[in-house]
């Protein structure tokens, strides 16, 4: 094992230890083609949404203001 390997085994085993599990998250891809339209697309049907349906902005707020004391 070269010693970044023996690093991070120690540093994996550590967390094991403190409870924690590792875990792999597939994100899109920024770099990808037409990555931004579909932001835009998506960010659009947010904006619209919000003009159908106004109480969803005090209902957010609510909803944040009921994770006072979560801790992270």
């Amino acid at each position: 094992m070269t010693p970044v390997a023996i690093r991070v085994k120690k540093r994996r085993d550590t967390l094991r230890k403190a409870g924690l599990r590792p875990v792999q998250i597939w994100v899109p891809d920024t770099r990808a083609k037409g990555f931004d339209e579909e932001c835009r697309r998506q960010a659009m049907l947010v904006a619209l949404a919000d003009t159908h349906e106004p109480d969803i902005a005090s209902f957010l707020d609510a909803a944040a203001a009921d994770l006072d004391g979560w801790e992270a």
